[in-house]
């Protein structure tokens, strides 16, 4: 495979970090949830991005914090109410990342019928690869590319887009019939099967088609 892998600027801002939730069929039924037939979304602040080679901090206020491991796509242009045959012009690179869930206070929120933002927008919760892999130099299409996450050296989830249930495309499309999409947005797509509590001591290692593309240390409270 052919590659061109660019550095996300240090000094670049990130303008929203847009979240796909239950894209996974198999994700959605071990948690117990049911197949959305639309995408699911939501929101973490650009405070929410953990610093690269920062560890992360599990925080006091939860027992139960799960590891979600994503690909990533780059908005590169700004765009509203985008068809799905024009979505592929939106997005310029890929990349993979971390979706922690503080997964006790979700479910309690839930629980209650309360908004569950505090569970997924935290400090430090959201995790940017700085690599990028530049789309247009990849020879056999992005989709089929294979991703997985490693703890403490064994792999814990794996897949890749062709799994998810709503193709980026459709959630490029879905998402911008709400809220104008902007150069420099992030969306996660989705997490496969596999999720689970992370612990202090704990060293969580994305893979993106065998290349490391983040290696973060998880300290406990």
């Amino acid at each position: 495979m052919t590659k061109a892998v660019c550095h996300l600027c240090s000094t670049r801002i990130i303008m929203k970090i847009i979240c796909i939730g239950r894209n996974y069929a198999e994700h959605a039924k071990e948690l117990g949830n049911a197949i959305p037939t639309e995408p699911l979304f939501f929101l973490k602040p650009d405070s929410a991005v953990l610093a690269h080679r920062h560890p992360f901090y599990i925080p006091a206020w939860t027992k139960e914090v799960h590891h979600e491991v994503e690909l990533l796509i780059r908005i590169c242009r700004n765009g509203k109410a985008i068809q799905p045959e024009f979505a592929h012009r939106y997005f310029d690179a890929i990349s993979l990342g971390i979706d922690f869930t503080a997964r006790d206070v979700q479910a309690e929120a839930k629980a209650k019928g309360h908004p569950w933002e505090k569970a997924k927008a935290f400090d430090g919760s959201a995790v940017i690869s700085k690599k990028w892999i530049l789309t247009d130099a990849l020879d056999s299409g992005w989709e089929s590319i294979p991703f997985h996450l490693n703890k403490n050296g064994a792999k814990v989830q794996s897949g890749c887009a062709l799994d998810m249930i709503h193709h980026v495309h459709n959630l490029i499309a879905h998402v911008s019939q709400f809220m104008t999409l902007k150069m420099g947005d992030v969306i996660f797509t989705g997490t496969p099967s596999g999720v689970g509590k992370i612990a202090d001591g704990d060293v969580l290692e994305g893979f993106l088609n065998e290349d490391s593309m983040f290696r973060v240390n998880v300290h406990g409270t």
